[in-house]
């Protein structure tokens, strides 16, 4: 069966419901379906060229996500995140984040620098060709090697969750945070560098904040 995801789905229910759950959070927090838009069962099982069953089951998991709301009359439709939800974000982003720079600071290997170094220029060359979903991703994969390198697997555990809305919100704000998202963390991979915990837990917060305000300055743009 043809599917429009780019591979076979697998013919066993569950594999199948797991397929459409994880290409329907992509084609969110991508851009693909951006906010505001509605959601079919109909126009989703065309696009991934299935039935409606695995559909379905994936708009419930992704409403309680909080990336799509039911609207009366309409349906599914992608959510729009607000103030509060972009607030609460990144007050428990913020606090994951210094914990994590300080302790990837006093722990972080050669190895691991380089890892972070490659992704950085990975993330500038994204940015030079304006690839903002491959910069989006690259953000999400910078962050999450940090926690991997505080070595704390609980905020490796936490942080699965965050960064899909993470990810999301920084996409639909990527073309005007880019180039400023990239000059912060070189400061950050420095700091983690010169093992200087201070330094990043200072660069991250700093860091954590500037996207927060962006954030917050792309939802009152767009209203």
């Amino acid at each position: 069966m043809a599917t429009g995801m780019g591979h076979t789905i697998g013919s066993q229910h569950l594999a199948l419901r797991e397929q459409v759950l994880a290409e329907l959070r992509r084609r969110i927090v991508d851009g693909d379906y951006p906010p505001g838009q509605r959601l079919t069962e109909e126009r989703l099982a065309a696009d991934f060229g299935v039935s409606r069953n695995p559909v379905r089951e994936a708009l419930r998991v992704v409403e309680a996500d909080g990336l799509v709301t039911m609207v009366p009359r309409k349906g599914a439709v992608v959510a729009t995140p607000d103030a509060s939800t972009v607030a609460d974000l990144f007050a428990v982003r913020s606090s994951l984040e210094t914990v994590a720079a300080r302790m990837a600071a006093e722990r972080a290997t050669p190895q691991d620098v380089a890892a972070l170094r490659s992704l950085l220029d990975d993330a500038r060359r994204a940015t030079e060709e304006d690839d903002l979903s491959r910069v989006a991703q690259l953000n999400s994969d910078l962050h999450l090697r940090v926690i991997e390198i505080s070595g704390n697997r609980w905020l490796s555990s936490i942080s699965a969750a965050l960064y899909l809305h993470v990810h999301w919100i920084f996409r639909i704000g990527a073309a005007h945070r880019a180039p400023h998202s990239w000059q912060e963390h070189i400061r950050l991979v420095d700091a983690i560098e010169a093992h200087d915990p201070d330094e990043a837990e200072a660069a991250a917060h700093a860091h954590v904040a500037a996207a927060a305000q962006a954030a917050v300055d792309n939802l009152e743009d767009a209203g």
